[in-house]
């Protein structure tokens, strides 16, 4: 009886040491953040980030669409020259002025405006739409934004991940995000948002490849899918990427 009384002391103790082991492991979220922001961007470069991004978008049925991209955060810069089927839309945001050209022409009518979505509100939101996505996980860093305190474990496409979940002032967005990590890495490798998650509204994005800008880590490939079917939407492929000297 002793000695089974002092095996099962040993059990008890390796099982506490295990499960407080375990726990010291789970990350809260803004811990996560900060490992997942160490890796991709290990030098802290991101807030003056100057680059030129080219990035082809393949969407099924449909012509391909080159986009280059110059963003420049400190001076508040951002171009973007999208080509598809022979017509190339500029569009120029510096320190909130904005400039539109139509292959290469300012002068332009209002038809060909809006046949070509060519406008100053959609020029903003393509800004934010890149500085964004390829600004990611850095920009969970922004104001408005909040990172749930505890994350979870999580199995997606067959592979376990550890996830943050993330949220917005109604300023800035209304879609609840969800952001997966390699647990060993923490490399972001998918992410997903809904509009309302009762739903299962609201679209996933499958990332794969590196490309390193300067230190940066982006991805090289985002693949879009919808939640609630699966049904593929198209393809963001970075070609390539530079940064820019002063």
């Amino acid at each position: 009886m002793g000695l089974t009384k002092i095996h099962l002391r040993f059990f008890l103790l390796i099982l506490a040491l295990a499960t407080s082991v375990a726990s010291a492991q789970e990350l809260s979220g803004p811990e996560l953040l900060k490992k997942a922001i160490e890796y991709h961007d290990p030098n802290g470069i991101w807030e003056s980030f100057k680059g030129n991004l080219v990035v082809a978008m393949k969407t099924p049925d449909k012509k391909e669409r080159v986009s280059d991209i110059i963003i420049d955060l400190p001076q508040e810069y951002f171009k973007l020259t999208s080509t598809k089927d022979g017509i190339a839309l500029s569009q120029i945001l510096d320190k909130g002025a904005c400039t539109l050209a139509l292959n290469g022409n300012d002068q332009f009518s209002e038809e060909e405006a809006k046949a070509h979505r060519l406008n100053c509100e959609r020029a903003n939101m393509m800004k934010n739409y890149y500085t964004y996505l390829y600004g990611l996980p850095m920009k969970l860093k922004d104001s408005g934004t909040h990172i749930a305190p505890s994350t979870a474990r999580r199995v997606f496409k067959g592979k376990e991940y550890i996830v943050l979940k993330v949220y917005y002032d109604e300023t800035v967005g209304k879609d609840t995000w969800y952001f997966y990590f390699d647990p060993g890495t923490y490399a972001m490798e998918v992410y997903q948002f809904f509009h309302d998650e009762t739903k299962n509204d609201g679209e996933y994005i499958l990332l794969s490849g590196v490309e390193e800008i300067g230190t940066i880590k982006m991805p090289k490939t985002r693949a879009w899918y919808y939640n609630k079917d699966d049904k593929y939407l198209g393809t963001d492929l970075l070609r390539s990427g530079s940064v820019l000297l002063d």
